[in-house]
């Protein structure tokens, strides 16, 4: 086994689907007694005879029936494989942006792929996915709906979610059903505009309360204030999930729904160079579903990885 190559294994499978020898050479361009040749050193390598063969036809033996789809999946996944290394280019300079989070092992993960340079300004997720759109960017961490990816000629794959929660005053931490916390909207468009979309359909999916404000206190120790303010506990932003709290309030786990906040990495669909390509599969390669599709979960109905109905 140790001297059997992808090459010989391509070519049983062209002289599989041929059923022909003369054909099969002809489609792998080689003369018809080198690949004769090839397929009796396969054969032996094997230890099994792969096709019987007269003067007049060439048939599978069982043995090279049972073979052939699983030498095909090998196959494919040595061209996957191949495809993959033609990515890695670690040579490449990778402009990346983001709004508050970023996979913590980002560099380790993409060391192989591309020198990944994480970019200084931290904007507002509407504004980094602008930013891939007109080149400013290679890649953001952002969070998108798929009409914005339309209107941007962007591709989005998930790398991250935010399972949101309430702050209370208090020492009640049972869990909040969604409908009982008050909802902060911000009249700021130019840094919540992202926020204020997802929040105003969030209100109207699970009946909670909206409240008006025009301070910049979705976040940060104004948002406290705040919640000390309002009656009900209110829901934080994904900016607040790693704030710790003030002693005098507390943490409540929203429920019926439990409401999700995804993070996307966008990139523009016509993009072709092999080191941002790299980067994209290096950071979203075994996400997985991160828990956004359980029964009850809940994301916007234009979130990209929303399921239909």
């Amino acid at each position: 086994m140790t001297r059997v190559e992808l090459r010989q294994l391509r070519y049983f499978v062209a002289v599989a689907e041929e059923l022909n020898f003369g054909r099969a050479a002809e489609r792998l361009l080689i003369a018809g007694p080198s690949l004769s040749q090839q397929i009796k050193a396969l054969e032996r390598d094997l230890g099994v005879r792969l096709f019987d063969r007269d003067r007049r036809s060439v048939s599978l033996t069982p043995a090279g029936a049972d073979l052939l789809p699983h030498t095909r999946a090998l196959l494919e996944r040595a061209e996957d494989l191949e495809r993959r290394a033609g990515r890695l280019s670690g040579s490449q300079s990778v402009r990346l942006g983001y709004v508050n989070w970023l996979p913590a092992d980002l560099m380790s993960r993409t060391a192989a792929a591309a020198r990944v340079h994480v970019d200084a300004w931290v904007a507002p997720s509407h504004t980094q996915a602008a930013r891939v759109a007109d080149g400013s960017l290679d890649l953001a961490v952002c969070w998108v709906r798929t009409e914005d990816l339309t209107r941007l000629g962007l591709r989005a794959r998930l790398v991250g979610a935010d399972r949101l929660y309430a702050v209370a005053k208090g020492t009640d931490t049972s869990d909040l059903p969604a409908r009982d916390a008050d909802i902060l909207i911000d009249d700021d468009i130019t840094s919540w505009a992202s926020w204020n979309v997802y929040a105003e359909e969030l209100t109207q999916a699970v009946g909670a309360r909206a409240v008006r404000i025009s301070d910049g206190a979705v976040t940060g120790p104004a948002y406290f204030d705040h919640v000390r303010r309002c009656t009900r506990p209110v829901l934080n932003s994904p900016k607040g999930q790693t704030a710790p709290l003030p002693p005098d309030l507390v943490r409540r786990e929203i429920v019926a729904p439990k409401v999700y906040w995804t993070w996307s990495l966008v990139w523009r669909a016509d993009e072709d160079r092999a080191g941002v390509l790299a980067a994209v599969d290096a950071l979203c390669d075994g996400v997985g579903d991160l828990g956004i599709h359980a029964p009850d979960a809940w994301l916007p109905a234009g979130d990209p990885y929303a399921i239909p109905g």
